[in-house]
């Protein structure tokens, strides 16, 4: 079995990267927030661009998501930081989904096609959130949040990113995504 890739052009010239190129880039901080980055790329851009690989410097990014791992990612793979085509925006969260849930969702555009994605149930741990988000940790705290990040990044990457990341509606529509004028499920 070959190594899981994103493909994106530049210029019209394929670019590939594995999530081991991806975690060069960022260094060893987040793991599962890299992970994260890379399967919903790797849902994302076929659905953006079904027959070619898109354009790297034409895909935007929202996200709720806050993670340094995802940003560099992102980053890494599309120039969207640099660029200014990156934004962590607040009102994308779905508090509805309880904290653990809440900020997973991510927003790509290409050209004329949105994407929407949202993490599915069971992927991410309440102890997780809760240790990542406590204010003053000891030391016996961080080294337990490292080896739940590279948890998380392992049990992401295990699976196909369709079984961790979903299509969503917007904020207003909570049933399918669109893309164009196709909806789909």
């Amino acid at each position: 079995m070959s190594e899981a890739t994103i493909v994106v052009a530049e210029g019209g010239r394929p670019m590939s990267f594995t999530y081991a190129d991806l975690m060069h880039y960022h260094g060893f901080g987040f793991p599962g927030g890299v992970a994260h980055a890379f399967q919903v790329m790797q849902l994302a851009l076929p659905l953006l661009s079904p027959d070619t690989p898109p354009e790297r410097r034409e895909i935007d990014i929202r996200t709720a998501f806050r993670g340094p791992g995802g940003r560099d990612a992102f980053e890494m793979v599309t120039r969207a930081v640099t660029d200014g085509r990156f934004v962590v925006d607040p009102a994308l969260e779905r508090p509805e989904r309880g904290e653990t849930l809440a900020r997973y969702v991510f927003v790509l555009t290409y050209r004329d096609r949105v994407v929407r994605l949202q993490i599915r149930d069971g992927h991410v741990r309440d102890e997780f959130i809760a240790l990542g988000r406590k204010p003053d940790r000891t030391a016996n705290e961080e080294a337990r949040l490292t080896v739940l990040k590279q948890e998380m990044a392992d049990r992401l990457l295990a699976l196909p990113a369709g079984d961790v990341y979903e299509p969503c509606g917007d904020d207003n529509q909570r049933g399918p995504m669109m893309v164009r004028s196709a909806i789909v499920p």
